[in-house]
């Protein structure tokens, strides 16, 4: 498939000026564009639809869908591990490494400190805490955050699950969801198409969504009804988790602290029992 952002530049000279604004917003806003229906994207440039349609068929396109999947093949591409792997290289100092892996990580949790409010964190855990039952759902890169989110949780409240989205067994546990309920999904490029089914679904039964995620343009974000975005980027191929555990934390202790009495009483309740069954190491040897 051809470079849909390519053949837009090739062709800006032979647009009128009302299709060369739609076309700038789109060189511009690639990776939003990707994901908004033809409506919310006349909204965003002030236009109507028709000439959107006619834009996209002035450039050989059979419509807009046509060159909004051309797009996402796009973005499927350029957030490959290879491709990222390879980007990277060019730009990373391989004899400090160390030292940049740290400075990258501090760069951004701090980027998440100021990306984020402290109305939209007191809402999230307002809802997580007033909610009958919490599931935690990811895919593949969101495992850790999403298990290491499910436990403290869990710990602190006793209502707290983890299901993956890549796993069907979901449908079996959706059935049950209302709007009660709180699913915290948590999602990183290139965005698996199972978690997006999973928020569907729950979200036809009324359940709120708090998404996790790098960007705004995250096609989860359309679902939810809070967003915590924090970037994922690494200096290798992969998502890195550590902003988003980072944030995970702090969910996990501002739920621990608002509800410290119900958490005391179960982590009594838990060390009992750890104790009976000798679970912890005993007598460390003495020197």
């Amino acid at each position: 498939m051809e470079n849909p952002i390519t053949i837009l530049k090739d062709n800006i000279s032979e647009l009128t000026k009302a299709q060369k604004n739609i076309a700038d917003y789109i060189l511009k806003n690639p990776s939003e564009v990707a994901f908004l229906t033809i409506n919310q994207l006349a909204t965003r440039v002030n236009t109507s639809t028709t000439t959107i349609m006619r834009l996209t068929s002035s450039i050989g396109y059979s419509g807009y869908s046509e060159f909004q999947k051309g797009l996402q093949q796009l973005l499927r591409e350029q957030t490959a591990p290879q491709n990222r792997l390879t980007v990277n290289l060019q730009n990373v100092d391989q004899d400090d490494l160390w030292s940049h892996t740290i400075q990258h990580h501090l760069f951004h949790i701090q980027q998440t400190m100021e990306r984020i409010s402290k109305e939209q964190l007191h809402d999230v855990v307002q809802r997580i805490t007033s909610s009958e039952r919490i599931y935690c759902t990811n895919v593949r890169s969101g495992l850790p955050v999403g298990e290491y989110l499910t436990h403290g949780l869990n710990r602190s409240l006793g209502n707290c699950r983890l299901i993956w989205a890549d796993v069907s067994d979901w449908v079996d546990e959706v059935v049950a969801m209302n709007a009660n309920d709180v699913l915290i999904a948590i999602s990183f490029p290139r965005y698996g198409v199972r978690i997006i089914d999973f928020i569907k679904a729950a979200k036809a039964r009324g359940v709120q969504v708090i998404a996790i995620t790098d960007s705004y343009s995250s096609p989860i974000v359309e679902y939810a009804d809070c967003l915590l975005t924090c970037d994922s980027s690494s200096l290798a191929f992969h998502n890195s988790p550590i902003p988003a555990m980072v944030l995970a934390d702090y969910l996990i202790n501002a739920v621990a602290i608002t509800k410290s009495e119900k958490t005391k009483e179960r982590l009594n309740e838990i060390n009992e029992i750890l104790t009976t069954i000798n679970y912890h190491v005993q007598n460390a040897r003495q020197e």
